[in-house]
């Protein structure tokens, strides 16, 4: 069923298959602390783990439907309709599709019964006293064996081959290979020497898009063909308006570096980034719009459903709030959002940073809510200060003698101005900070520990924004605003 539903979906919107709608549909419904418990044990292979999840669960239905068929057919086939009904109502959720696109559903349904009566009547056909050998062990089994492994084959092939067919009919990665994006009208300011902290195993001060950590809710990566790419502005403004892909690529393109950050990322964690992007600033477009007075939140909603709450001044002051168009000079990633998302300094990425970007609506914060302040998460989300220790890594082995710590630090659209690290429990001591990009990005570390003695010792880190302030102490999970806390490691020195 699974099978023959996921090949069928290959003609169809890339959401109409069902393993990716129900698996999207479980998304939905996650709790936060779930999710947070997810993210915490499989980081950016959360969506891998769900998958493998699903396809255990549907394994393991698929042989109790195979046992309720010995007892029972029509009950058998009455557990077919009834998950056919789960997937297509999971399928008919998903925001890109249409009735249509149940389609791949049914005829996966009407395919798991044929199948199924199939195998059912060569079982029988297997039972002591029927069949060519009465003993149960000739050629009636050996067919139902041979059969079984055929149809799981034949499941195995047709899901390859709608993976190829999906790929061969994406108008989406040729107009994207094929994509010339603009000279920025802008360009970024080149890069300070001493940006990057030269000590081994220190993230590069730009993230490569392979790099990039990617959190989002989309089991299967929109596939959006740009020339049929639009974003709406409505909402609480004067002036109503579309706009295409070749229009956006027609205003003044600006280029900034940015580092962004997700929510869930936990005290020391990875889930941030720091990338150059190229766009055009949002507060030029909302001018165009003329927000009406009341309005402070924009609603940005995502080709698959997502949608976000962003403070409208966040994207009206003087801060480079972008409609991005590339990262790292190439058109974005699918990952990251292709042809067009947001990226915003200064606020989590779950209010501010929608991938797939198709609807900008402002409103007021009192009269919407957006995908994650539904489910228990603060409506504003600005950016907390963090710091963390690169390398050494956490229960690292070192060489006694001076051991070289790095590290990065950030606070968005405030900047870092002091690091110091604090060796077991001794005094604080500033760190040597790297040249400064920008307030928007991360700002790299390193401190050295001279005549480190053999043995387990531990190091904490914490940061200074430029107006003076310390990071807080306090520890915090990242539900509902983000984590906080200063982080600390242990590690042996030998």
């Amino acid at each position: 069923m699974f099978a023959v539903a996921q090949f069928v979906s290959a003609f169809f919107n890339n959401a109409s298959s069902p393993f990716f709608a129900l698996g999207s549909a479980i998304i939905d419904f996650t709790p936060p602390w779930l999710k947070d418990f997810a993210i915490a044990a499989f980081g950016t292979n959360d969506k891998l783990a769900l998958f493998i999840s699903i396809g255990v669960v549907a394994t393991v239905l698929s042989a109790l439907i195979g046992l309720l068929a010995k007892r029972s057919f029509a009950l058998a086939c009455t557990a077919i309709i009834a998950l056919a009904l789960v997937l297509s109502s999971a399928v008919a959720s998903r925001a890109a599709t249409s009735l249509l696109d149940i389609a791949p559903t049914v005829l996966g349904a009407i395919a798991g019964i044929g199948v199924l009566q199939w195998l059912t009547r060569l079982a029988a056909a297997t039972a002591p006293g029927q069949g060519e050998d009465a003993e149960g062990s000739g050629p009636s089994r050996r067919t139902f064996l041979l059969s079984a492994a055929l149809s799981l084959a034949t499941a195995a092939i047709a899901t390859g081959v709608s993976t190829s067919l999906s790929a061969s009919r994406n108008m989406a990665a040729a107009a994207r290979k094929a994509l010339r994006l603009p000279a920025a009208r802008t360009k970024a300011k080149p890069l300070p020497e001493g940006v990057q902290v030269e000590v081994a195993d220190m993230p590069r001060f730009v993230t490569p898009n392979q790099n990039f950590y990617r959190i989002d809710t989309a089991l299967s990566v929109p596939q959006i063909d740009p020339n049929q790419w639009s974003l709406r502005v409505h909402g609480m403004v004067e002036n109503e308006f579309t706009v295409n892909f070749d229009e956006l690529l027609g205003e003044e393109l600006v280029e900034t570096y940015l580092t962004l950050t997700c929510v869930s990322n936990p005290v020391g964690g990875d889930l941030v980034g720091n990338a150059k992007w190229l766009g055009y600033p949002l507060r030029n477009l909302l001018e165009r719009a003329v927000p009406q007075a009341g309005a402070d939140m924009v609603l940005s909603t995502s080709q698959d459903g997502f949608s976000a709450s962003t403070p409208l001044q966040a994207l009206t002051d003087d801060r480079m709030a972008l409609l991005a168009v590339g990262m790292n000079g190439e058109p974005l990633p699918f990952e990251h959002g292709f042809p067009v998302r947001m990226v915003v300094p200064g606020l989590y990425g779950y209010v501010s940073a929608t991938k797939w970007v198709v609807d900008l609506e402002v409103t007021r914060f009192q009269d919407k809510a957006a995908y994650w302040t539904t489910r228990g998460w603060s409506e504003r989300g600005p950016i907390k200060m963090s710091s963390r220790i690169d390398t050494p890594r956490p229960f690292a082995k070192v060489p006694a003698g001076e051991v070289v710590l790095g590290g990065t630090a950030w606070a968005q659209t405030r900047g870092i101005s002091r690091v110091q690290v604090q060796i077991d429990d001794g005094p604080w001591e500033d760190a040597q900070l790297a040249a400064e990009a920008s307030l928007d990005t991360w700002r790299q570390w390193r401190f050295a520990w001279k005549d480190a003695a053999p043995g387990t010792h531990s190091a904490t880190v914490r940061a200074y924004d430029a107006q003076g302030k310390l990071q807080t102490s306090e520890k915090a999970n990242p539900v509902p605003n983000g984590a906080s806390g200063w982080q600390r490691l242990q590690f042996t020195v030998q």
